[in-house]
């Protein structure tokens, strides 16, 4: 399913306990989880994936009409691991790199600080990857995830596809009519 929902990125992670996907797997029930855009903000982008993913899915597995015409299905890339990177303590966040960049171990990804700029801690990556989450927020606690990272045997080619696939779905890149027909 994660590959007929035709992201760019697929990250496969282990089942958390408590979670809707151990209680679905106890079923027997295949679930992916599709993670994007940013909370309390709609963002066009993640939507449109969202929602062509949804429908490449349901075409996957028949429940709606295949296609017409054939498109060219996004290969995904798969990411051997990610990790977090949480605050180091409560403060006000300055980043430094952005959702998509391409980090290498030790590398500064933002800042920390108290409110009067007096305590400040540096926030280093712990790993070479990509940024695949990062908060918006700017005020942190002390072990609140900041950012998601995920490492690729090949970091450049997958930050290549992210990237196409963005400029894809991005409004403002629209010349065509969409490829999905409605859904009636």
């Amino acid at each position: 399913m994660a590959r007929a929902f035709t992201s760019p990125v697929i990250l496969n992670t282990s089942i958390v306990e408590g979670s809707l996907r151990e209680a679905a797997e106890k079923l027997d029930v295949s679930v992916i989880v599709y993670e994007a855009g940013e909370a309390l903000r709609f963002d066009e982008v993640s939507i449109r994936a969202g929602v062509r993913g949804i429908a490449s899915v349901m075409r996957e597995l028949g429940m709606l009409p295949p296609l017409k015409s054939k498109r060219r299905l996004v290969e995904p890339i798969v990411a051997s691991s990610s990790s977090w990177v949480r605050a180091p303590q409560s403060g006000i966040l300055r980043v430094q790199k952005s959702l998509g960049a391409r980090v290498k171990v030790n590398e500064s990804l933002g800042f920390v600080a108290d409110p009067f700029g007096e305590v400040e801690e540096e926030i280093m990556s712990p790993t070479d990857g990509i940024i695949i989450g990062r908060t918006n927020l700017p005020l942190v606690n002390e072990g609140e995830a900041l950012f998601h990272i995920a490492k690729f045997k090949s970091p450049e080619s997958a930050a290549n596809k992210v990237e196409s696939f963005q400029q894809k779905l991005d409004p403002a890149t629209d010349i065509n009519l969409p490829e999905e027909p409605p859904i009636l």
